[in-house]
């Protein structure tokens, strides 16, 4: 008999997907002025499944966690942060739908850019995909989960950079617009991974500071970002 428990989750997790899903297509094609744009359903049809694989193949602790959303108790820094982020990330979404069909700001990407940013875009989903596998504590939120026992992870792509969550998602805010066309989003990426830095020094101060082990681990893995360059 199937797990009731895990069947209600995998329900929860592929009606948020939906949701995720439908916001940010009517995001692109309001914007847009028009549901004519194949290149957009092929980039919501990615989302949806990457998204709804990675959440459902995931510990299952953790996917109900990720579940709750950004807006809970944590450290107000991130909440700040996030305050910025979340809507620098409509406002790209907007962007990009009025670069192509109103603004045609110059820098089109070719076709061969273009496919590019597809690649990279499922190389972005793929790199969250393992690292959520390999880390059980990847919460939407900047806090240390005692009450979940977090530990160090230093196995798999955490052993390459310290946090690869955000290497995948800077792919996926890049390659997105390209695929999209729009080389303006592409460049508007810029203040997205400003803020991924941000955070990335918040939770490190915060990790350092409560975790066991994290600061040697970042004497270990010297990369925070990007392997070889931070």
């Amino acid at each position: 008999m199937a797990n009731p428990t895990r069947a209600k989750l995998i329900f929860k997790v592929i009606a948020a997907v939906i949701a995720r899903t439908s916001v940010l297509g009517a995001l692109l094609f309001f914007s847009a002025g028009t549901l004519a744009w194949w290149r957009a359903w092929v980039f919501l049809a990615v989302m949806f499944a990457a998204t709804a694989t990675i959440m459902i193949g995931v510990n299952q602790d953790l996917a109900a966690e990720r579940l709750k959303g950004p807006f809970q108790p944590g450290s107000r820094a991130d909440k700040v942060i996030l305050a910025a982020l979340i809507p620098a990330i409509i406002g790209q979404f907007v962007l990009i739908g009025l670069d192509v069909w109103r603004l045609h700001l110059p820098g089109k990407p070719d076709l061969v850019v273009s496919s590019l940013g597809l690649a990279l875009y499922i190389a972005g989903f793929w790199i969250i995909l393992i690292a959520m596998r390999e880390n059980a504590f990847a919460t939407t939120i900047v806090r240390y989960q005692k009450e979940r026992g977090q530990v160090v992870v230093d196995t798999g792509p955490y052993h390459v950079v310290r946090h690869p969550m955000y290497c995948g998602a800077v792919l996926w805010f890049v390659g997105m617009p390209l695929w999209l066309e729009s080389a303006a989003g592409a460049l508007f990426a810029i203040v997205l991974v400003g803020l991924f830095v941000l955070r990335i020094f918040l939770e490190e101060g915060l990790l350092r500071r409560e975790l066991p082990g994290y600061a040697a681990y970042a004497e270990r893995v010297r990369y925070r970002l990007i392997p070889l360059v931070w």
